[in-house]
C-alpha cells in the first residue's frame, strides 16, 4: 500500500507560481509511475503531467511550457513546478502512483494509489 501526500497549494496571481510536493511511502519509491491530475468543479478529472520509473514525462497539452515534473528518488517525493498560472489552472490537484502504466500515463484508470489533494487557486 502507498500512502501519498500532498502540499504546496495556495491562492496566487495569475502568471504566478506555486511547486507542488507529493511525498510518497509505502513503497520502493524509484519503481512507481508517478502523476499529477486535477479536478475543476464542473470539470472532468484530468491527467496534468506524468513520469516514469526511467523519468520520461509527458503533459497535457495545456501545461506544456509552463509546469514541469520531477520526482526526487532519494528524497521519495514528487514535485509539481506551475510557472505562469492561468485562472484556467484553478483546482484541486491530486498525485498519484502506480506499479505499472499499460496505455495511458495521462489517465486517472491507469493509477490506483491517490493522495487527499492540495487546492491551487489562481485569481485573474
Amino acid at each position: 500500500q502507498v500512502q501519498l501526500v500532498e502540499s504546496g497549494g495556495g491562492s496566487v496571481q495569475a502568471g504566478g507560481s506555486l511547486r507542488l510536493s507529493c511525498a510518497a511511502s509505502g513503497y520502493t519509491y524509484s519503481s512507481l509511475y508517478m502523476g499529477w491530475f486535477r479536478h475543476a468543479p464542473g470539470k472532468e478529472r484530468e491527467g496534468v503531467a506524468a513520469i516514469d520509473t526511467d523519468g520520461v514525462t509527458s503533459y497535457t497539452y495545456s501545461v506544456k511550457d509552463r509546469f514541469t515534473i520531477s520526482k526526487d528518488n532519494a528524497k521519495n517525493t514528487l514535485y509539481l513546478q506551475m510557472n505562469s498560472l492561468r485562472p484556467e489552472d484553478t483546482a484541486m490537484y491530486y498525485c498519484a502512483a502506480d506499479r505499472v502504466v499499460v496505455e495511458d500515463e495521462l489517465s486517472a484508470y491507469e493509477y490506483n494509489w491517490w493522495g487527499q489533494g492540495t487546492q491551487v487557486t489562481v485569481s485573474s
